[in-house]
């Protein structure tokens, strides 16, 4: 009969053995962020390392620069304010027409209340599968985290998309209570709609029920607490963000009013009047007459 002293110490040294050969195969461990060193920050891969990467210079845009989006300015401002004071908040859903301050109202929540310990960390929409690390990475820390996520859509099967539902409200483990998600999209659903869906739809009674394909979509969208929705910007809009802009450049009031027409023509070869062509025309009118 075998000394069981002797089994053990076989058996032990085999399981160093296998764990000496597993270990270069896991991947590293994510570094400790240095919280100091930004207020914004980006979850990125390299490898199989996973970290929080310092954002050290985030755009500097404020909320008065955002112009003509004053309902939903003053939502999410309130809602993040609520957020920052320890009060009950919701995870934010802000979409509709490309270029019209969707993100740029994020960034300048960040820079108005940074000092009181917002911080944001941006994730891209294929790194949602780790939403539980980067949970665990911030909970329990003084700062309120905002998990930003842009220009998010899913395509039908994709696994981040029952990653990202079971991080906001599907989970058995609470989500903790300094941590929100704002997401982005040109689709209210997050995921393209299909004519053939509606045919799943059914009449019961005098009530229309949805088939399962539409419950599933409208499932994920749901568990954003508050949805804000943006709109194509009118002429008068499109030139009032152009003023601002071009205000901020320094120019003055004779030579916006002398811009008007070129700003125009500028939006219409880009089939565009959105914020984000009214920035990129001030740019370009005011560097060029600034040579």
């Amino acid at each position: 009969m075998s000394d069981p002293l002797s089994s053990l110490a076989s058996f032990l040294e085999r399981a160093e053995d296998v764990l000496a050969r597993i270990e270069p195969l896991l991947p590293p461990a994510s570094p400790v962020p240095d919280w100091h060193a930004a207020v914004a920050f980006r979850w990125r891969r390299r490898g199989a390392a996973r970290f929080l990467q310092p954002v050290p210079h985030p755009p500097a845009i404020r909320l008065a620069d955002l112009m003509d989006i004053d309902e939903q300015k003053a939502r999410i401002d309130a809602n993040t304010r609520q957020f920052i004071a320890g009060r009950p908040a919701n995870n934010v859903l802000l979409t509709g027409t490309r270029g019209s301050g969707k993100s740029s109202l994020i960034k300048a929540l960040l820079n108005e209340y940074a000092p009181l310990g917002l911080r944001v960390i941006e994730v891209e929409k294929h790194d949602l599968v780790d939403l539980p690390d980067i949970v665990d990475l911030v909970e329990g820390r003084k700062e309120r985290f905002i998990v930003f996520c842009d220009d998010l859509s899913f395509d039908a099967g994709d696994a981040t998309f029952r990653a990202l539902k079971v991080v906001l409200d599907g989970s058995i483990t609470a989500a903790p209570d300094n941590v929100l998600i704002y997401a982005t999209s040109n689709r209210r659903h997050l995921m393209p709609e299909y004519f053939e869906e509606n045919l799943e739809t059914h009449r019961v009674g005098e009530e229309i029920h949805p088939g399962e394909a539409i419950e599933e979509k409208v499932s994920l969208s749901e568990r954003f607490g508050l949805w804000l929705s943006f709109y194509p910007f009118d002429q008068d809009a499109y030139l009032d963000i152009v003023a601002h802009w071009l205000r901020s450049f320094g120019c003055q009031d004779a030579e916006i009013a002398g811009a008007e027409r070129d700003a125009l023509n500028w939006a219409l070869q880009r089939g565009s009047r959105s914020g984000r062509v009214a920035w990129q025309f001030a740019k370009d009118w005011a560097g060029t007459r600034a040579a």
